[in-house]
């Protein structure tokens, strides 16, 4: 089947679309959700899409050597039920409209490539928007066990980094920039300490991948900048905002 793959930049969608092609899927084209340039924000409090280190995400048409379509995030989590029914102005339908798009131009594409683990919120709209448009949700992450899952990935080649941390354990001057690999002794010690997401499912953190075994080139970062939201000695708040990256063969 001839899927659009969701690509926020975190590692989940990065191995997500590894298992798709894995199990005999081609990916024909990427979708990505960005902030909108007018906000001036490196990222959104969206309940559906990740947009820290949106800056870079450019970069993965060249990695992938596929069409990258991107569209501003207009709409705001307005329909917070459980159920979602279409909402005029929320911003699952930026979405909708997103992957209507790229329909037009790839007709062939019968399916849908989704990161999810455990966010009911998110795979039920993923879903409807898929549903509404005729086209198959793949979601072969959805309620792994995390550990597992983490492991998985990384010793999978999925080399990503934690782009933010926002957890009790987690310190943006010492965790921002790690590798998922480097990190999954800390985080399993953090579930046994706070009961920590191992895959940051709670929030705790986000990730950027700059290389998978998917990639023709791999992303290196040449200059970085760490932000801080909230300097809170349990749990501080802090980003890594992408300056400066480039290419290279692999």
């Amino acid at each position: 089947m001839k899927l659009i793959a969701l690509v926020s930049g975190g590692k989940d969608s990065a191995y997500n679309m590894m298992q798709c092609v894995a199990h005999g899927h081609e990916i024909v084209a990427l979708a990505n959700m960005k902030p909108p340039s007018s906000s001036g924000k490196d990222e959104l409090d969206s309940y559906m899409y990740q947009t820290v280190g949106h800056d870079a995400i450019h970069y993965y048409a060249e990695c992938m050597e596929l069409p990258l379509y991107r569209r501003e995030i207009n709409g705001t989590p307005l329909q917070q039920e459980a159920i979602y029914d279409t909402t005029e102005n929320d911003e699952t339908e930026d979405l909708y409209l997103l992957l209507k798009e790229i329909l037009e131009k790839h007709p062939d594409a019968k399916g849908v490539s989704v990161g999810a683990i455990m966010s009911n919120y998110q795979r039920v709209r993923v879903e409807h928007v898929c549903e509404r448009l005729g086209l198959e949700s793949l979601a072969y992450l959805w309620e792994r066990d995390q550990r597992e899952l983490l492991m998985e990935m990384a010793n999978a080649g999925v080399n990503a980094i934690l782009i933010k941390v926002a957890a009790m354990g987690l310190k943006p001057q010492l965790h921002l920039g790690k590798t998922i690999a480097e990190m999954y002794p800390i985080l399993c010690d953090l579930n046994d300490k706070y009961e920590v997401h191992v895959c940051g499912e709670g929030g705790e953190f986000e990730t950027f991948t700059l290389d998978c075994p998917l990639f023709k080139k791999r992303i290196v970062l040449d200059e970085t900048e760490i932000v801080t939201h909230s300097d809170d000695p349990f749990a501080p708040v802090g980003y890594l905002r992408l300056k400066q990256c480039h290419l290279e063969d692999k």
